[in-house]
């Protein structure tokens, strides 16, 4: 995972629901999948936790949340103590993550695989996905090429390892053993995202901050998102 000022952004001022749509997507996308108190799940690269917590509020699921970030772990631990809820927190990698192979009926990565390795990441995640398990992402797809100098931009900006487009997701999960892959895009639910504000929150964040909405406001028909679900 490349280092990028715009990953401190988000663990500085605890942005949760950072990913397009936001939580009433994430809402959205999980009643269409069978939830139970006895379904593992794993939120892979969980922020601040606001979707775990919301799984096992709401379905009373065996939740772990993940994330390679210690401070956003911190927060997440925060907003699991405040709401009283038995979610496990780890600190790890997505690349190498510290669970046992088919560990989990569900997996959710929220705007996580577009900065890292994205080969090492869905083979991972496939290996700890139970065999008939479900596995959902919501990523940034591009729907035409970049000029190259505007593409190096962003992905330096970002951290972003590199852009994909739906055939190229969708051979990403074929490579790694996916089968069943469906994609839906939903651009008619927004939600604002929670904040957990870090003291002392350097100045440049905040210039980080605008940025990131500005480059967003420039290159939204770029810079879409796709729903990715699969099966293992």
């Amino acid at each position: 995972m490349q280092q990028s000022k715009y990953l401190d952004f988000l663990a500085e001022f605890g942005v949760g629901g950072a990913h397009p749509g936001g939580i009433e997507l994430t809402k959205e996308i999980f009643k269409n999948e069978n939830i139970n108190r006895m379904t593992r799940v794993l939120d892979a690269g969980c922020g601040t936790g606001q979707t775990a917590a919301y799984l096992a509020s709401t379905y009373g699921a065996k939740v772990t949340g993940m994330d390679v970030n210690p401070t956003m772990v911190a927060k997440a631990v925060n907003r699991m103590r405040s709401n009283r809820l038995p979610v496990r927190l780890v600190q790890g990698s997505i690349e190498q993550m510290p669970f046992p192979d088919q560990s989990f009926d569900i997996i959710i990565c929220e705007s996580v695989l577009s900065f890292v390795d994205k080969p090492k990441a869905l083979s991972e995640i496939y290996r700890i996905l139970r065999t008939g398990g479900r596995f959902i992402a919501i990523e940034l797809t591009v729907n035409d090429l970049l000029e190259p100098q505007l593409e190096e931009e962003i992905k330096q900006f970002y951290g972003f390892e590199a852009f994909c487009s739906k055939k190229d997701w969708i051979d990403l999960c074929k490579q790694a053993g996916f089968e069943n892959i469906r994609i839906k895009k939903n651009k008619s639910i927004q939600s604002a995202p929670d904040f957990q504000h870090s003291e002392d929150i350097s100045p440049d964040l905040y210039e980080v901050m605008a940025e990131h909405y500005n480059l967003n406001l420039e290159y939204q028909n770029e810079l879409d998102y796709r729903i990715y679900t699969s099966t293992k």
